[in-house]
This record gives C-alpha cells, sequence and structure tokens, in this order.
C-alpha cells in the first residue's frame, strides 16, 4: 500500500517536472523575488504567468458586507490599473481598494465584513470536489461491481483507505476507530491532495496558509474533547496518582496541553509546505538575480531535486497530520484500567 503510494507521488512528479514554475524577469532585484511571497500568501486574483508584459490572470469574486451599504458584489480586476496591473488606494472603486499588501480596505476608513473568494478559497474548492468525485466514483464502483479488484478512482483510493483505517485509525484509537476512520480518510486526503495541486505550477498555496491549518486542527481538536470519556477528563483534572498539592501545578499544565497538541498541528503542516514553497522558488529567484547560465543550470537541478522532495513531503505531512490526530482522539477514547497500588 504504501508503495502504491509512493509510486503515484513519483508519477504525479514526473508530470509536475514537466512544466516550469511561473517567474518573470526585470530590471529590479526586488521584482525579480516578489514573485515568491505572491505564491505563498492568499491573493484576490489568481495569478498563473507574466509573459513579457501580458499577466495571464483569473480576476476573483470580491465581495464585502456592511451594515451601511448592505452586500456588494465586485470583482478584483476592479481594484486595478489596468496598464500596470497593480493594485493600491489610488485604484480605489466603489469606496473600497485592495493595498499592495492584497488586504481589502475601505477608503472612509468604516468596518465591514469581507466574504470574498479569494485564491485560497477556490483552491479549497477544488480540492473538495476532486476528495468528493474519487470517493463518489469509488462508491459507485463497488456498488455496479461488486468486491472485485479496484480500477480507476478505486483503485487509487482503496490502498489508502485501507493503510489510513489499519494502520492510523485502528492502532491509534482501539477497538472504537471504526467511528472515526470517515473523518481521519477525508482529513488524510483533503491535506494530501491540498500538499500535491499546491506544487502544481501557479497553482495556490491551501495547506501553507495557517488559517487552513488552523481549521483542520481545531476540527480534531473539537472532535478529540467532545469524544473525551471519564477517563480522559479524570487525568487531566484529577491526574491519578498525583499527590493534591501537586495538582495545582500538574492541572493547569494538563489543561495548557489540550491546546498545545492543536497549535502544534496546525504550525508543524503550515511551517513544513510554506517553507519547502520558498525554497524552490527561492532557487529559481537565483537565475534571474545573478543572470548567469551557470547559476540557472545548478539552480534548475537544486529545483528537480526540491520538487521530488517536496512530494514526498506532500505524502509525509498527511499522513502524520492524520496519525497524531488519531493518536489525540486515541487518548480521549481509550479506557484506562488504574491500579490502586499504583
Amino acid at each position: 500500500m504504501t508503495r502504491k503510494l509512493l509510486t503515484f507521488s513519483l508519477l504525479l512528479s514526473a508530470f509536475m517536472l514537466g512544466f516550469a514554475n511561473p517567474t518573470f524577469a526585470s530590471d529590479s532585484e526586488e521584482d525579480k523575488t516578489s514573485f515568491i511571497m505572491h505564491h505563498v500568501v492568499d491573493s484576490h486574483e489568481w495569478h498563473f504567468a507574466t509573459i513579457g508584459q501580458t499577466h495571464v490572470t483569473l480576476p476573483l469574486p470580491v465581495i464585502v458586507y456592511s451594515a451601511d451599504r448592505g452586500l456588494e458584489f465586485f470583482k478584483s480586476s476592479d481594484f486595478q490599473n489596468h496598464d500596470t496591473h497593480k493594485f493600491g488606494k489610488e485604484y480605489a472603486h466603489e469606496g473600497y481598494f485592495i493595498d499592495d499588501h492584497d488586504r481589502l480596505g475601505r477608503v472612509d476608513g468604516a468596518s465591514f465584513i469581507e466574504l470574498s473568494i479569494t485564491k485560497n478559497v477556490v483552491m479549497m474548492f477544488i480540492v473538495m470536489f476532486l476528495v468528493a468525485y474519487l470517493a463518489l466514483s469509488a462508491a459507485n464502483y463497488y456498488k455496479k461491481n461488486g468486491a472485485v479488484a479496484p480500477k480507476g478512482a478505486a483503485a487509487i483510493l482503496e490502498p489508502i483507505v485501507i493503510f489510513v483505517r489499519d494502520e492510523i485509525a485502528q492502532k491509534s484509537i482501539g477497538p472504537k476507530y471504526k467511528k472515526f476512520v470517515p473523518y481521519l480518510i477525508t482529513l488524510f486526503l483533503f491535506v494530501w491532495f491540498g500538499n500535491l495541486l499546491g506544487l502544481l505550477p501557479g497553482a495556490a498555496n491551501l495547506t501553507g496558509n495557517i488559517a487552513v491549518t488552523m481549521v483542520l486542527a481545531v476540527l480534531t481538536f473539537i472532535i478529540t474533547n467532545v469524544n473525551g470519556n471519564k477517563e480522559y477528563w479524570k487525568h487531566v483534572f484529577m491526574t491519578p496518582g498525583v499527590p493534591p498539592l501537586m495538582l495545582l501545578i500538574i492541572v493547569p499544565v494538563e489543561i495548557i496541553g489540550l491546546f498545545t497538541k492543536p497549535f502544534a498541528l496546525m504550525v508543524r503542516l503550515f511551517v513544513a509546505i510554506t517553507a519547502g514553497h520558498i525554497v524552490i522558488l527561492g532557487f529559481i529567484a537565483l537565475a534571474f538575480i545573478f543572470e548567469s547560465i551557470t547559476i540557472g543550470v545548478v539552480s534548475t537541478v537544486m529545483v528537480t531535486f526540491i520538487n521530488i522532495i517536496e512530494l514526498l513531503v506532500a505524502t509525509i505531512q498527511a499522513y502524520v497530520f492524520t496519525l497524531f490526530s488519531a493518536m489525540y482522539i486515541g487518548s480521549a477514547v481509550a479506557e484506562h484500567a488504574h491500579d490502586d497500588h499504583h
């Protein structure tokens, strides 16, 4: 099963490495590296590439709600200079503007709620659609053909489902694992596809967005603590075998531990994915900064090598996030038999 996952990752690597990462050359050294952060952070438009003076972009919906003006709909290109393709307060539209850091603001400073569909939101919809499509396709295949050798989407999902069920859920949670298998499988697929698709040229850095990893960590936090049994909460608020006076120290530590676990989940995935993207784009930038054929060749070799590593990291991070989620859930639902002597 693990071999199939690795093989699929390497095949996808070969597909991705057939493309060049989008960048552009400029006389300004700052412009030669600005695309790095542009790729890493979220955006109100989807920028695919810059070819000469032509920007290949997809304008995205800008949706805002304010008490005095109600719900309003715009597109990101409304807030740009169409010649330079730049955002700024000087290009305000209907009282709103997008600044140089891609943040939406209001000219009069009034408060509002932003509900825009940004690049990461679109990417999230794509990943959700892909996971749902593969799951429904595999389910329909088995419904029509029964328990036969898998083909198509079923061939991709079956080893993943079995791996998550047997190697992660059952071993980490124990007898009550079946209840949490659907969540863990969905979690693995969402993170895995988000990681892999984020490596495609021009793609959004979905799992490298800390807001996304925070939501995933919060979901694990909620599921863990909602399903926590009496033994779990007793261990938090009345740790067995600890002298009463020590509880004054141990209990606050245990309570803090409830929050540090999902925090570690959030940061681990965010840092691992974002760092990989920055390293890859940093090597690409070197070729344009030094404008040297030698540096370009070395940069290309390094980018190819790191891209292959990032494919493995994408799979490993999905596994680690799912594994630790299962372990936290397992600690909450496990039955502990405490010996009175101890």
